[in-house]
């Protein structure tokens, strides 16, 4: 008679055999420092500003990394909010790997989920399955804030490339930079073409 032990070795190595391929590792942001609890008001965080890009040379909206792995040093979600000006778009977009949801705290938008379009006002919530077109556009009259949940880190790290921390110079992202930076983080984000 065998081993309790040498039955469980036998066990693994079979089970270890039969054991489904795992999907290659997403890349992902590192954390700065260990996790560590974090309280921060509305106007504190990692606040930037979107450095304009072809076809929209401005500068774009406020945003603010409040909770991510450089913030806090999670390593499994992202936080954060915007302001989006009337008349802005959040450009049609798809994230390949995590979810997301939008909390729309004011304002009033147009929003284009997959097939559906619908307007949506201050309290709306928006969840964005991976893999889903996303736009959203502010058709009213006032700034639009809004909260941003990602269910894993990466998006970030691309939304710190198109942007500068607010107060510095801001120069726009040019057309080979953007095409780039669109490139080299096409596993967080890909875009529409117009």
């Amino acid at each position: 008679m065998q081993s309790a032990s040498s039955l469980m070795g036998v066990c693994v190595i079979l089970l270890g055999s039969y054991a489904p391929a795992l999907p290659a590792p997403v890349p992902q942001s590192t954390p700065a420092t260990k996790p560590t609890p974090l309280i921060l008001e509305k106007n504190e965080g990692e606040r930037r500003v979107f450095r304009g890009w072809p076809g929209h040379p401005n500068p774009g909206s406020v945003f603010a990394l409040k909770v991510d792995p450089k913030n806090g040093g999670s390593l499994h979600l992202v936080f954060g909010t915007e302001d989006l000006p009337p008349g802005e778009t959040i450009p049609t977009h798809k994230h390949p790997g995590p979810d997301e949801i939008l909390f729309l705290q004011t304002g009033t938008a147009r929003v284009r989920l997959g097939d559906s379009v619908r307007e949506v006002h201050g309290g709306a919530t928006v969840f964005i399955p991976a893999g889903t077109w996303i736009s959203v556009t502010n058709v009213g009259r006032d700034a639009i804030s809004l909260a941003f949940i990602f269910s894993a880190p990466g998006f970030e790290d691309f939304m710190r490339a198109e942007s500068v921390r607010e107060g510095e110079k801001n120069v726009p992202v040019s057309k080979a930079e953007d095409d780039e930076l669109q490139r080299r983080h096409s596993h967080a984000v890909i875009y529409k073409e117009p």
